[in-house]
């Protein structure tokens, strides 16, 4: 359970295995939005799945008979005065468009439910409750909703990774690897990829389908940061072809990425030296 100071609402963040266990809780009798959480089909980051409920229960016991890719869910109620259906319907709403604006992870959703009509108190009060939920989302886990942030850092190394006319910039986060808006991708792949690594072949496509890759004359180029798991599935993504992205990804004057990390470790060992 995670709760705020001066905040109405809640959250219960569960394993899908536990379901049977906990859903004769009360929260799960009140009417709330939710989102399911699991690792996407090729292995490359997590699918969501974002509904409502009224109540939440029959929707998640629907779901946990039904939808196999979910490992773990959270749903937002209220503390004090329940939510109505309009408002979750709004928050749905809401959610949906942020996932699909941010296109981080794999949406499971096929639909964009319309907008309820709220009265104008209505809206702003469900604005700040979800506000306060995109707060929370991050120390449960939840990513999706948010697009990765650019470092501040002025020591932060910009990585280049280039070959046959593209050229894409990118850097390391806490989360794996950020290619940032502007980069280039190859216009094709070549045909060992789908035998090689089926997987970054299909998040490549993905990311064509989700317009975060769009084709302009013989290469793609990234609309938006993208973050990858790892600096190999972005070079790849880069490339069209398998690649190690510690080899691949090399800064302004040429030392590769591995170098690099081989550098900060060495440093960090002779600090602690100290």
């Amino acid at each position: 359970m995670v709760e705020r100071s001066n905040w109405i609402g809640k959250a219960l963040v569960f394993p899908r295995s536990l379901v049977p266990d906990i859903k004769a809780r009360e929260e799960f009798a009140q009417t709330g939005v939710y989102v399911l959480i699991g690792p996407r089909d090729d292995g490359e980051g997590e699918a969501i799945y974002i509904g409502e409920g009224d109540p939440v229960l029959p929707r998640i016991e629907n779901h946990y008979a039904n939808k196999d890719f979910w490992t773990r869910a959270a749903f937002f109620v209220t503390s004090g005065i329940g939510l109505n259906k309009a408002q979750v319907q709004y928050l749905e709403h809401r959610l949906l468009l942020l996932a699909r604006e941010a296109k981080r992870v794999k949406l499971e959703n096929r639909n964009q439910p319309s907008l309820p009509s709220l009265h104008e108190a209505d809206t702003a009060d469900m604005d700040v409750f979800l506000e306060n939920m995109l707060q929370i989302m991050p120390l449960i886990g939840i990513s999706a909703f948010e697009r990765p942030k650019r470092p501040t850092q002025r020591k932060q190394v910009r990585l280049f990774c280039s070959g046959k006319g593209v050229r894409a910039e990118g850097f390391e986060s806490s989360e794996g690897f950020v290619v940032l808006e502007g980069s280039q991708a190859h216009g094709q792949t070549v045909n060992s990829m789908e035998t090689r690594v089926p997987g970054y072949l299909e998040l490549r496509n993905g990311l064509i389908e989700a317009g975060v890759l769009v084709y302009e004359g013989e290469h793609y180029r990234f609309t938006q940061d993208y973050s990858f798991n790892s600096p190999s599935a972005a070079a790849a993504v880069v490339l069209g072809r398998s690649a190690n992205g510690r080899r691949e990804w090399a800064d302004a004057n040429g030392r590769q990425l591995r170098a690099i990390q081989e550098a900060a470790v060495s440093g960090a060992a002779e600090a602690g030296d100290l």
